[in-house]
């Protein structure tokens, strides 16, 4: 997968995985690694898949349908992708953590649903659920933080709330962070996952 990886300062600091929404790439959360913890390393990952010319992590049959074949597939492709980024870079394959947006955020996600403990931990901006109907991995030893918009047309306070119950009915700790916005990514909501981060990975 065409990637970036920038070695951080601070080698005990878990990897920012970062993950673009639709139409970004390897460079668009670069600058969001650096308001989180800037002396973690990052690995900045481009989805495979084009729609319409743009980049994403898996093919969607409409807007807010996923592809599952296709969402599974590439899920795997992620997961082993990591599998050799750690052997490649010499980073620890249990001390990253995700950061996406939007469809990054649900790749990320579907990364949880799928495998036992592929994560050390998730900030997950404006997710929707990846799947319904399986049987979830425990994820007790897994942090996730969800920002969420309540005027977010695409991810439905519906959509982060039962998100938000799966994933604390698998037994991971999460953090929910909602803004009065829609599907951008706010300052606010930044912040708190750069607080959530620090607490979490970095007292």
């Amino acid at each position: 997968m065409k990637h970036i990886f920038r070695k951080g300062t601070d080698v005990e600091a878990p990897t920012l995985l970062l993950l673009h929404g639709t139409g970004g790439d390897e460079n668009d959360l670069l600058p969001l690694a650096d308001r989180i913890y800037p002396g973690a390393s990052v690995l900045s990952v481009r989805g495979n898949v084009l729609e319409n010319g743009m980049p994403r992590f898996f093919r969607r049959l409409a807007e807010g349908v996923f592809d599952e074949e296709d969402l599974v597939y590439r899920t795997q492709e992620l997961h082993e992708f990591l599998d050799q980024a750690a052997v490649t870079y010499q980073i620890e394959r249990d001390n990253i953590v995700a950061v996406g947006y939007s469809n990054g955020a649900n790749i990320a996600g579907s990364l949880l649903f799928h495998y036992p403990n592929p994560l050390k931990g998730a900030i997950l901006y404006h997710p929707m659920v990846p799947r319904r109907g399986i049987a979830l991995p425990d994820m007790s030893a897994i942090p996730v933080f969800i920002g969420a918009g309540t005027n977010d047309p695409i991810c439905t306070a519906q959509e982060t709330e039962e998100l938000n119950r799966l994933l604390t009915e698998a037994g991971s700790d999460v953090t929910v962070h909602w803004d009065s916005y829609g599907h951008q990514l706010t300052v606010k909501e930044v912040e708190a996952s750069a607080a959530w981060f620090t607490e979490r990975f970095r007292k």
